[in-house]
């Protein structure tokens, strides 16, 4: 069965203003903004509605009623931002936790309540902290979304109602609490109907006549009849498991622990789905608000819980705890079914070593970053500089074959580079060459080995390419763009080193 709560904050944003400005801690103060000319109170702490200054008053007749009043500037889009940061906190409590504009949020506590001890000491940690962050709050639970923010705001009775017992919850509240439209609170208002019980047993079609669909509805989703959307501000994750602690964990070692034992959970949960992660997100919680994370990647689907920890492990030294830690969440974002067992990787003949080439290069990008890891395959162009293409995975499959038997450098460069020579002609390698200002005398060469462009391509000049090495033993890839001719002398430039 569903579980909701609803937690109203009643001063959101003049709360806020005291967090940022302490000096107006016991002051009277509104948030107004100009509307058809005038200032309209938007907001107003509690001393100053304790004194009869309510929302939609006019700032004018607000300060006849009490002359010291402070005035402050609306800003209509703080609203959202800071419900949706509070909610981002509340996520320690539920992953489903969505907003209810203007006020409020609305937290799916299926399933979450045990881990505080209950459903009342689980209601009781959220609105004290929530109280001690200096938030004037209330909250209700109940089985429907519209039975809690029913109860969080207008029933003072005891806010966790039993399952299975909203109706009997809203009976004694005004029409209001059904969230109705403000014509049809009026319209029962006129008939005399003051509280819920007074209509909730009409007929349906009789209810339908006189207020509208809508009555139906809103009825509906305080009683559970008719389903509420819900929009979490984080969706969940489908591969996500979470671990909350009684106490702060604030040691290397307690975060360990904790890793380990998310990741035994959600590396179970794949391997029975015969699916592995690609990625993996580990987020704490901290009991000051703040979420410290770090983020591992794989080269390819992985679910061995030694072989991920090893990954985290490099990077739990830069977590830190702080006065804390109490949730810590394990998010698979990218996952990926787990590829059949093959028998080759690059060269190799066992499956086992693919797995082992896998795991090393997972740890060399977590040192080092990805950036710095490349596979290269074959591809359909004969110039060397084009004829490779990068694999995005391991389990990538080249489309075609290297196209030579002759030797190639180890070192390409992704742009040959134009050197003066000093060579016979018409078909020998050079005697000498001039490489960003240092001279190479020329002891050996081997060549010319000729390679042309496509001819869907371009139809411009071959290559000639020797292989030399000059006076210190050092080899070089070079080529001859063209034939020398009568008309023609032909470019050289260097390619590549050997090793």
């Amino acid at each position: 069965m569903k579980r909701y709560v609803a937690i109203w904050f009643r001063h959101l944003l003049t709360d806020r203003e005291l967090l940022r400005r302490p000096e107006l801690a016991g002051e009277p103060f509104v948030l107004a903004a100009k509307q058809r000319g005038r200032m309209i109170v938007m907001a107003s702490s509690s001393i100053a509605e304790k004194a009869g200054i309510v929302t939609g008053m006019v700032v004018a007749d607000a300060r006849a009623v009490l002359p010291k009043l402070i005035v402050l500037d609306y800003d209509p889009s703080i609203e959202q931002s800071l419900l949706t940061t509070i909610a981002e906190w509340a996520i320690r409590y539920t992953p489903l936790v969505a907003l209810d504009l203007p006020d409020g949020l609305i937290l799916d506590a299926t399933g979450c309540a045990h881990l505080w001890g209950g459903e009342t000491p689980y209601l009781k940690d959220i609105m004290g902290r929530l109280k001690t962050s200096g938030y004037d709050v209330r909250a209700a639970m109940a089985d429907t979304i519209g039975a809690a923010w029913a109860m969080s705001r207008y029933s003072r009775a005891f806010p966790i109602i039993a399952p299975s017992g909203q109706m009997a919850a809203i009976m004694p509240l005004p029409p209001n609490a059904l969230r109705l439209p403000g014509e049809v609170v009026e319209k029962l208002h006129k008939l005399g109907l003051y509280q819920i019980k007074s209509f909730i047993s009409m007929p349906r079609p009789v209810l339908r006549r006189r207020f509208g669909q809508i009555m139906l509805d809103q009825l509906g989703k305080a009683l559970g009849h008719v389903h509420e959307g819900f929009m979490p501000v984080q969706p969940l994750e489908p591969f996500q498991e979470r671990l909350p602690s009684m106490e702060p964990i604030r040691t290397a070692t307690g975060i360990e622990i904790a890793l380990q034992k998310l990741l035994e959970k959600l590396c179970t949960r794949l391997a029975a789905e015969d699916k592995g992660l690609r990625q993996a997100i580990l987020k704490c919680y901290r009991i000051d608000g703040e979420i410290k994370q770090v983020e591992i990647g794989t080269s390819g689907p992985s679910c061995s819980t030694g072989h991920l920890f090893k990954l985290f492990e490099l990077k739990i030294p830069t977590i830190e705890p702080a006065l804390g830690i109490e949730l810590f969440v394990l998010d698979a974002p990218v996952v990926e079914p787990m590829p059949a067992a093959q028998e080759t990787l690059w060269n190799l003949s066992s499956g086992n070593k693919k797995v082992a080439i896998a795991e090393l290069l997972d740890r060399l990008a977590a040192r080092a970053g990805s950036e710095v890891i490349h596979r290269y395959l074959p591809a359909e162009h004969h110039w060397p500089e084009r004829s490779i293409v990068e694999a995005s995975s391991l389990e990538d499959q080249p489309q075609t074959y290297w196209r030579t038997d002759q030797p190639r450098p180890v070192e390409l460069l992704a742009n040959p580079e134009r050197i003066e020579v000093s060579a016979p002609v018409p078909d020998y390698p050079p005697m000498v060459f001039r490489y960003k200002g240092t001279v190479h005398k020329v002891k050996r060469a081997d060549g010319p080995d000729r390679i042309e462009q496509e001819w869907w391509l371009s139809d411009g000049l071959h290559r000639d390419y020797y292989l030399v090495e000059d006076e210190n033993g050092n080899r070089y890839w070079i080529f001859r763009l063209g034939h020398y001719g009568d008309d023609h002398n032909p470019d050289w430039f260097l390619h590549g080193f050997f090793a």
